[in-house]
């Protein structure tokens, strides 16, 4: 575990934000230091130069006793003894002045072109670091003037010292927040980790752990359960599809052998052979009617179908379905009523949607006895548009509404008529992809015969 920590991007992370919090602590104490000891650096450097003009100035006018005695006027009113004078001949003989006789003979072999220099001296019975300027007088006269700097190296050393501990409490403090949120981070992605590999190993029920904080992992926790959930119903619908295709379509495919082989047994008639051929033929198409249902279903379920979605007129698909099926409505002596609203449209796939209405109308037709009648209504509801498809037949108990929209499930009055068991199917999965409702109700509640009323709400009309 340490070894992932030090190695971890959360790591680094931390790290890279260590060193960019410390070079901005640097960029602060920096600032404060030139503010502070930089400013009385300064303004010590300016109180200098002030006094060795002003001493220069006296030496000018009045000669070398004038500034001699100014030295000494200035010596005796100084009280902390912070200021330091030199006055010295060409042969460094000390004239005036408070520091010692060899100062000069220190600080000349040492002075920079600038003539100043700062040094330390003792004075009485301590070392005193001093700040000096140094000026050649008229006369081969030597002047300095320093002043006793010990309260601003006090002040740098103590913002010198505030930048190392500062720093290094910065980056002490800066690596332990770093591990400490690369281990809160890891066992959080370890979690994920492990529920991956339970599920790679063939635990498909298990999940993703949550802490119930709300923050980002566990919105990614909770995004990876639903999609893992939605993972799991899609394998079992596949198991659930592999088995009923095993199960429905063994039955016509051995059918269909036996009357081959029969057909093969003996020599036959050509019109023996003509209609036996017919039969297979029919049902060859209601074999691969059912794998081209299964291939509508697994498209909308997939959603590629978007690709081709536009702009429909609602109105002009029911229509056109209606009309379609009005001949076999008459045919088996049904009344087909259709109440249409105009200038409804849904963005969608044509197709798609012509199948799903086809198929409610075929199963409407179907299901509902003679002398009965299919209702067809698209109206507005509210910010969407309803679609109600509505017969006089047996209807379907409330318990298995939800039972024959999945696939191949028949209900036992209806297992004697032809079809197989995924006309809802693809009307629910076109309701999915078309983000519509799709509910199952009794159209006329109490009677012996309820009918059945399948809506469809499009949320997304105009």
């Amino acid at each position: 575990m340490p070894v992932r920590l030090l190695h971890s991007t959360t790591f680094r992370f931390s790290l890279l934000y260590m060193l960019l919090f410390g070079a901005s602590v640097l960029m602060l104490l920096g600032y404060i230091y030139w503010t502070t000891a930089g400013f009385m650096e300064r303004q010590t450097d300016e109180t200098i130069a002030a006094e060795v003009l002003s001493l220069s100035e006296q030496y000018r006018l009045l000669g070398l006793g004038g500034i001699q005695r100014s030295i000494a006027k200035r010596l005796s009113a100084e009280t902390g003894h912070d200021s330091f004078y030199l006055l010295a001949d060409n042969n460094q003989r000390l004239l005036a002045g408070n520091l010692p006789s060899d100062a000069l003979r220190e600080i000349v072999p040492i002075i920079n072109e600038r003539n100043w220099l700062t040094a330390s001296f003792r004075i009485g019975r301590r070392h005193v670091p001093i700040r000096f300027h140094l000026v050649a007088l008229p006369g081969n006269y030597t002047l300095m003037v320093g002043r006793d700097i010990t309260d601003l190296r006090l002040i740098q050393t103590l913002i010198i010292d505030s930048l190392i501990w500062g720093l290094a409490m910065t980056m002490i403090l800066g690596l332990v927040g770093g591990l400490v949120m690369s281990r809160g981070l890891l066992s959080r992605l370890e979690s994920i980790n492990r529920t991956s590999r339970g599920i790679m190993e063939g635990e498909l029920s298990r999940r993703v752990p949550t802490d119930g904080s709300g923050d980002e992992f566990d919105q990614l926790a909770l995004n990876l359960n639903r999609m893992l959930d939605q993972i799991e119903v899609l394998l079992a619908s596949i198991r659930q599809v592999s088995d009923n295709i095993a199960h429905d379509l063994r039955t016509p495919l051995n059918r269909l052998r036996s009357r081959l082989e029969v057909v093969l047994l003996e020599e036959r008639d050509q019109q023996t052979y003509r209609e036996a051929l017919e039969r297979t033929i029919a049902e060859t198409e209601d074999i691969l009617g059912t794998f081209n249902a299964l291939l509508r279903i697994a498209q909308a379920e997939a959603g590629t179908s978007r690709e081709d979605s536009q702009l429909l007129d609602m109105a002009c698909i029911v229509g056109d379905a209606v009309e379609l099926y009005a001949p076999l409505a008459e045919e088996q002596g049904l009344a087909l009523r259709m109440e249409l609203s105009s200038g409804l449209t849904v963005r969608g796939n044509r197709h798609l949607l012509s199948q799903a209405v086809a198929n409610l109308l075929d199963n409407a037709i179907k299901y509902t006895p003679e002398g009965g009648e299919v209702l067809v209504s698209l109206t507005k509801d509210g910010n969407g548009c309803l679609l109600s498809v509505a017969d006089t037949g047996p209807g379907v108990p409330e318990a298995e509404r939800g039972k024959v929209l999945t696939r191949f499930y028949r209900l036992e009055h209806s297992r004697s008529t032809p079809g197989s068991g995924l006309g809802l199917s693809l009307v629910a999965a076109v309701a999915r992809l078309h983000k519509a409702s799709l509910s199952l109700a009794d159209n006329r509640p109490g009677e012996p015969a309820p009918g059945l009323r399948v809506d469809l709400f499009f949320p997304n009309c105009v």
